[in-house]
């Protein structure tokens, strides 16, 4: 157990989740739903089973091996978060990656992080110790960071016109996407089910033989295939009524290729960020719960930079800039006090 490692595994992971999003600025002639679907495929089917091959001995026959029931849930979980996967991509769609994944992801780390213990009866215990009193007070200024950079973006939104907000998000609409982001935020703490759901196939997995860092990675093949399963239909639904399905042929062939090769990249970079999620969740220690908070701030934290330096913030005054590095640096703190959290965990 090492909680140090946890942190700069979720580190990457995060990095990996707030990247997915950027090629898209390259993508031509392709509608969104094409390129999210594409993306989709190589994120939630090729990868987790790359994934499961290149960290497991036998990753069939540890799914063979796990319960069914265990199975079952992973999978619908995985469903239900497929909903909140394709709400929070239409509300960077919508409001750009700054304010779409603050607003998005503060739901998520509060509904995911909270309720497994909650619904366990073990916040009383948590609560208890010291070690749980700095991971529950990292949480709480976790969610003050993911606040202050929903606040950032508010602020945004009331200082530019319709025209120079299109400037960096050409899709803007804060209606749309305020309300795809909260509803994907509660959606997308679903994960944090199918992960908790799937532990008799983490077991399954380390009874194989699989390193304890990568045991919780073929219960993704699952779980994601869940998510692939929404969105598949909500995609094929959106290309019939948008007639996008020649996007699939487009010519030139070029231009085909690179919208291919970008939807591969950003497919690999978002199955990444779970990637790192599952093993750095192995080395948080008994506050394991936590994670799910971890994961969502560094996420926040690489998303807002991306926004800087897609400048998103171009337009925006000081006080709006500093509200969002108040945010960052807040989020940065929370990190920190998680992980103090874990060490005096691991102590006792």
């Amino acid at each position: 157990m090492n909680p140090f490692l946890g942190v700069v595994l979720h580190a990457i992971g995060g990095f990996s989740s707030a990247s997915f999003y950027v090629p898209i600025n390259k993508v031509r002639l392709w509608a969104w739903e094409t390129y999210w679907i594409t993306l989709g495929f190589v994120a939630w089917i090729i990868m987790p089973e790359v994934g499961g091959f290149l960290t497991t001995s036998d990753l069939w026959g540890i799914l063979g091996q796990s319960p069914g029931r265990s199975m079952a849930w992973s999978y619908l979980f995985g469903v239900l978060w497929g909903f909140g996967g394709l709400t929070c991509g239409l509300s960077l769609r919508y409001m750009g990656l700054s304010l779409g994944q603050s607003i998005s992801l503060g739901f998520c780390a509060a509904f995911g992080t909270l309720i497994p213990p909650i619904f366990e009866g073990k916040l009383g215990e948590v609560t208890g110790t010291t070690s749980g009193q700095y991971v529950l007070l990292g949480i709480a200024v976790c969610l003050a960071g993911i606040a202050l950079c929903g606040w950032a973006g508010m602020l945004k939104e009331r200082q530019l016109t319709d025209a120079q907000k299109k400037e960096a998000v050409k899709d803007f609409s804060f209606v749309k996407g305020f309300a795809f982001a909260t509803f994907g935020g509660i959606m997308s703490s679903c994960m944090a089910f199918a992960i908790k759901a799937g532990e008799p196939i983490a077991k399954a997995a380390e009874a194989a033989g699989t390193d304890k860092v990568f045991v919780n990675i073929p219960i993704f093949v699952l779980a994601l295939g869940g998510g692939f399963t929404t969105n598949f239909f909500a995609a094929m639904i959106l290309s019939a009524r948008n007639k996008s399905f020649k996007d699939y042929t487009l010519r030139p062939r070029t231009t085909l290729l690179s919208n291919y090769f970008l939807a591969i990249i950003s497919g690999m970079m978002w199955y990444g960020q779970f990637f790192f999620y599952g093993m750095g969740t192995t080395q948080m220690g008994r506050y394991d719960f936590a994670s799910w908070s971890l994961h969502m701030a560094f996420i926040i934290i690489f998303s807002n930079l991306w926004g800087v330096v897609l400048r998103e913030w171009r337009l925006v005054d000081q006080r709006t800039r500093i509200v969002l590095w108040a945010g960052i640096i807040t989020l940065i703190a929370s990190t920190v006090l998680i992980g103090y959290g874990n060490k005096l965990a691991g102590q006792t």
